[in-house]
């Protein structure tokens, strides 16, 4: 589950940066996060697949939704360090205009 979640929010996420208009998002970081994880997720898958052979594909129910809320974790995970950079980069200024800004 870890695997096809990571992969699925990849999957949305390279659409989005293939679609951008500006690069003012920076698509980039959050695509190389969701990438990067969902190979690592196929390594694991890999290993996991040659120690248990058929039982790999027959996963207790209580696994699946373990493997359902670490896959949602680390896309949560990924989302907020892409939003973090994005507040601290500030591409189009608005952070930046909201802390200047005096009070009236």
């Amino acid at each position: 589950m870890t695997l096809l979640i990571t992969v699925f929010a990849a999957v949305i996420t390279t659409v989005c940066w293939y679609n951008r208009k500006d690069d003012n998002m920076k698509l980039e970081v959050l695509l190389f996060m969701f990438w990067g994880a969902s190979l690592m997720w196929l390594v694991d898958a890999v290993f996991e697949y040659a120690e248990l052979r058929s039982a790999f594909f027959t996963p207790a129910i209580e696994d699946m939704v373990n493997d359902s809320f670490l896959g949602l974790s680390v896309v949560a995970l990924a989302l907020v360090i892409w939003v973090v950079k994005l507040v601290i980069s500030d591409p189009k200024g608005s952070v930046r205009a909201a802390l200047c800004r005096k009070k009236a």
